[in-house]
């Protein structure tokens, strides 16, 4: 671990049950008019989007709704969505739902000001220095995006998904409600919860790790531990629900600044190909891949098993798979869809858009081990 490092996160985190009524007051700092990008359910059902629209009513801010965005946000959406934007002549965006929500309004409010082929930016081909001002209202505790600049899109026409990372679209308030939590259905929760736990096991256990990311990162994983299976069985718990969600948010901090490593580097593919979902894929290839990397980090799989509830490196995996038991988690990829004629073309892919992620894990893998890693998934 290098104690030379360099750490900036300019987002205001609002954090606490009850949160969300400032979202009017935090928006109307930044602008009269705003986007406010959701998606066709949990929003509408709960009467969340209602209550979000009369808030900004009552701070002042005009909003229209862009309600197009599915899980596994494609470029198409990002495209039409800024055109939205124009078309209204947005000077804010208000992001109100889940990882994918937040990541597609970050790159609309990205791609107002940057035309062109959003991959272009994705893949350092373009630079951009301008978006517009974004407050994130998180509904899901996962993707901790409400943290972090990252952006995950899919490209339809080529099936690459891979994060737009620039930090003009870091959130200038996230305003994170646990409260907003406990309406998920118990196998969504379980999904995004363990994706906010690899995020925190896979910046630990990063090659690029850097001191205030571990203390985050083992802090992260510690409330998840203790929390994720109290908050399943009872929704009221709100001093669950605020433990886990504080774990996510800290986990998409984490990755911020020490990426990603394996498990989302080879999910990635699989979920671009196939739009499975994510936590689910990470479920099926985490326990895979990380039998093969104990052996090269033993100290830190070690500390991670003890905050599972195991004794050391050598009852890792037993300790993860118990908790994906328990949380009615355990599968494989072929359950989620994928088959033995798409594990060539998700290896490529792998190598093609997640060569950071791969490089970064304590394991760096060969072109030949990734693909057995797939197929020991199946």
């Amino acid at each position: 671990m290098s104690m030379e490092f360099n750490y900036h996160l300019p987002v205001n985190l609002l954090f606490g049950v009850g949160k969300a009524e400032l979202l009017g007051k935090e928006t109307a700092k930044y602008g009269t008019k705003a986007l406010l990008v959701t998606g066709q359910g949990s929003t509408k059902r709960t009467g969340l989007l209602d209550r979000a629209l009369g808030l900004l009513t009552e701070a002042g801010v005009a909003a229209r709704v862009f309600d197009k965005v599915t899980p596994n946000p494609i470029t198409d959406t990002v495209t039409e969505g800024v055109a939205a934007a124009k078309a209204f002549g947005a000077d804010v965006v208000v992001a109100l739902g889940g990882g994918s929500i937040i990541d597609c309004a970050k790159a609309i409010a990205f791609a107002f000001f940057n035309e062109g082929d959003i991959f272009d930016y994705i893949y350092g081909r373009k630079t951009g220095e301008r978006a517009l001002p974004l407050i994130a209202v998180p509904t899901t505790c996962g993707t901790g995006s409400e943290g972090n600049c990252f952006a995950v899109l899919t490209d339809p026409t080529t099936g690459d998904k891979k994060s737009l990372r620039n930090m003009v679209s870091v959130p200038k308030a996230s305003i994170i409600d646990p409260a907003l939590m406990t309406t998920m259905p118990a196998p969504v929760a379980a999904s995004v919860m363990f994706d906010a736990l690899c995020h925190n096991m896979e910046a630990y256990l990063s090659r690029t790790i850097q001191p205030l990311v571990e203390m985050q990162a083992l802090y992260g994983m510690r409330l998840l531990a203790e929390y994720i299976r109290p908050a399943l069985r009872d929704h009221a718990d709100l001093d669950a629900w605020s433990a886990v969600t504080l774990g996510s948010t800290l986990g998409g901090m984490c990755i911020n600044t020490a990426g990603v490593a394996a498990p989302h580097g080879m999910e990635h593919p699989a979920s671009g190909l196939k739009n499975i979902v994510h936590g689910r894929g990470l479920a099926a290839l985490a326990p895979v891949i990380y039998r093969e990397s104990v052996v090269y980090a033993p100290d830190k799989f070690g500390d991670i098993s003890r905050i599972l509830g195991g004794t050391g490196p050598a009852d890792f995996t037993e300790q993860l798979n118990a908790l994906l038991e328990d949380i009615g988690l355990k599968t494989t990829l072929s359950k989620e869809g994928i088959t033995e004629a798409d594990i060539d073309w998700m290896t490529e892919n792998c190598l093609k858009v997640s060569a950071p992620a791969m490089a970064a894990h304590p394991k760096v893998f060969t072109k030949e081990e990734i693909c057995e890693l797939y197929y020991k998934a199946l």
